[in-house]
């Protein structure tokens, strides 16, 4: 009987989690991207199109948001910040 409560337990982790996760362009507009940043036209920041047309590295791009260096530091999880940086990138 344990185990099946295991089972259990981790099947709803696993769905529960992904009813949870924010896609990137919820992301950049929740967090608060969208008001230095647009898709397509340079704002006080560039464009997700500039961005992405430069190839960056994502994950070099995560840093640069967790760390706040060069860019105010993201308020957001690693995840919201993995899905805020694919969602830039695919922008092109």
């Amino acid at each position: 009987m344990n185990a099946f409560r295991f089972t259990v337990a981790i099947v709803c982790a696993i769905v529960c989690g992904g009813a949870f996760a924010q896609s990137g362009a919820d992301v950049v507009n929740t967090k608060g991207c969208l008001t230095c940043h647009a898709v397509d036209q340079k704002k006080v920041g560039p464009s997700f199109k500039e961005i992405a047309a430069k190839k960056g590295d994502a994950d070099a791009l995560a840093a640069k948001l967790k760390e706040g260096k060069g860019h105010p530091k993201a308020a957001a999880s690693d995840a919201e910040i993995k899905a805020a940086v694919e969602y830039v990138l695919s922008q092109k």
